[in-house]
């Protein structure tokens, strides 16, 4: 547990407090390899301490952004545990890992049902995996876990360095933090709309919850939180769209993020939401968060 705690510790300094959450610096195109690369090395020169990568991302699709820095922490946010066995995870993760020592978190999660053919008792599946990465050396205080209920939570704080819960509220940090304890990280994704619009800028977020509307580990979180089934309509209420992405000003920006600090969390994951088929590398909207959070 003295090790896990000092992983967590560890891993606290290393990412601070903010970080860019992305499923455009996870590719499987050489093509793209420079221009990740070259955007993990604004990130980093801009002052974010980790770059997630979204999507079902595995440890090779962190290499890019390793070797194109040399401070950035990168995680896969997340790692379904359908898609790769614990063998080729724990294979994965020694590679890169041993390039790139404190550098690299292995996000793992159990995904859904409509996403993964094979999904079945979630939560016994995902501590057998952990159980699997364990044994085969996989250090609990270079792991996360996506956590958004209390016996998941509980495994993160448990037996890795910390949580990773994905569309979430200050309240429901709140509720993670009381469960976890002080020392575990606690590291929660954000979406933020660049739009002052208030129409403009919930069309844009209703854009991007509509598929998560449809995904019952969410809409059952949304619920526990004190949202209602009217609220899940419609492509979601105002109150659930502007509970789950900031938009606004700068100031109204960094106040809805800080909230998530305030309420105990150690780091955000900030995605950034624009219009279907904008660039998957949103460099300048990065670049105004950096100004708004870290200048």
């Amino acid at each position: 547990m003295t090790d896990q705690a000092d992983g967590a510790r560890a891993v606290k300094d290393s990412i601070g407090r903010y970080g860019v959450w992305s499923t455009g610096l996870r590719s499987e195109d050489p093509a793209r390899r420079g221009a990740i690369a070259e955007a993990a090395a604004e990130l980093e020169d801009l002052g974010f301490g980790a770059a997630w990568l979204g999507g079902s991302s595995a440890a090779r699709h962190a290499v890019p952004l390793l070797e194109a820095t040399t401070r950035l922490v990168v995680g896969t946010s997340i790692q379904s545990i359908w898609q790769y066995t614990p063998e080729e995870s724990a294979a994965g993760y020694a590679e890169v890992a041993g390039a790139h020592p404190g550098r690299f978190l292995l996000g793992l999660g159990a995904s859904h049902a409509k996403l993964a053919e094979q999904y079945h008792r979630p939560y016994s599946s995902l501590v057998g995996y952990v159980d699997d990465l364990d044994a085969a050396g996989v250090p609990a205080g270079d792991m996360v876990l996506a956590a958004l209920r209390p016996k998941t939570l509980a495994l993160s704080r448990d037996r890795a360095a910390g949580a990773i819960p994905y569309l979430v509220t200050p309240e429901h940090t709140v509720r993670a933090r009381e469960l976890l304890g002080r020392s575990p990280l606690l590291a929660p994704e954000f979406g933020v709309v660049l739009e002052t619009d208030p129409d403009r800028a919930r069309t844009l977020a209703r854009g991007h919850l509509e598929m998560y509307l449809t995904l019952p580990n969410y809409t059952g979180n949304f619920l526990r939180l004190g949202f209602t089934e009217d609220d899940l309509a419609d492509g979601g209420s105002d109150r659930l769209i502007d509970a789950l992405y900031a938009w606004g000003d700068d100031s109204r920006i960094r106040t809805r993020i800080d909230a998530f600090l305030d309420a105990g969390a150690d780091h955000v994951a900030l995605q950034v939401v624009e219009q279907a088929g904008s660039d998957d590398l949103p460099r300048a909207a990065w670049r105004r968060l950096a100004g708004v959070l870290l200048g």
